[in-house]
């Protein structure tokens, strides 16, 4: 495989992973249109939607990983949240994850875009900042769980860990506090992307030299980025995440309708 090919793939891993532990999403809005868009501007073939999912998949569970490793000593890390949550997703990405062979490239590309669209209205649903100290037991469980399985069957189809979707909720809806919610989206779509990694390597949709290049980089950025989100102001990367998910979603839709 070119070794160019390769490096650009990496580079592309180092970017969305590093986005990703910023934000507290597993990277898949970011890379992957990257992964179906880039390459090919460089004269590379690149990757089919199935590949580019498979490739994701793998990314999304490094990078989340690494992230809410990242997070551990700060204590925002919301364990009853990331059990309901986590269970869940699990079982909707496992459905996603396997279900998506039967489906073509074309549908892949639109689910992907129908989650970005709905990650971009929940973005403009007015939040109100909730304080750390707030009493973070009393979120509803069953939204929590209801939301990450359907959340989980999406994610799972086209390879990413949810949190692009997660994080709205836990904000929105959830009135989760924002560093608590940035840190605990990580633990749960590293559960998620279990599911998503699982369906696609049963599938052979998992390139493995690519993968595992994004693998490296996934683990070398994620960390950095949430080193840098701990300390950064939470409208700041609320602003970032809004700005990545409406720029996926202008991007996929007018890749789908032209």
């Amino acid at each position: 495989m070119d070794i160019l090919f390769l490096l650009t793939v990496f580079i592309l891993g180092l970017i969305g992973s590093y986005v990703s532990g910023l934000v507290g999403i597993g990277g898949a809005i970011v890379n992957y249109p990257m992964l179906l868009y880039i390459p090919p501007l460089f004269g590379f073939d690149g990757f089919s939607s199935h590949t580019a999912a498979g490739v994701v998949a793998v990314q999304v569970l490094v990078a989340s990983f690494g992230g809410a490793w990242g997070y551990r000593k700060g204590n925002y890390l919301h364990k009853p949240l990331i059990k309901y949550m986590g269970i869940s997703i699990l079982i909707g990405s496992l459905i996603g994850g396997f279900g998506a062979k039967l489906l073509s490239e074309q549908i892949i590309n639109i689910i992907y875009g129908v989650l970005a669209l709905i990650a971009v209205v929940m973005m403009f649903i007015p939040t109100k900042e909730v304080s750390y100290e707030k009493d973070l037991q009393s979120f509803h469980k069953g939204i929590a769980a209801t939301s990450a399985f359907l959340v989980g069957i999406g994610a799972g189809i086209v390879g990413a860990g949810g949190a692009f979707l997660l994080v709205p909720i836990m904000l929105s809806v959830l009135h989760i506090p924002t560093r608590v919610t940035i840190a605990s989206s990580l633990a749960i779509t590293v559960i998620s992307s279990i599911g998503a990694v699982s369906g696609k390597l049963f599938s052979g949709d998992v390139p493995l030299f690519p993968a595992i290049v994004v693998a490296v980089g996934s683990a070398i950025a994620s960390p950095l980025g949430a080193k840098t989100g701990k300390n950064a102001n939470t409208k700041i990367l609320q602003v970032i995440l809004a700005i990545l998910i409406i720029g996926t979603a202008v991007k996929v839709w007018w890749g789908i309708l032209f």
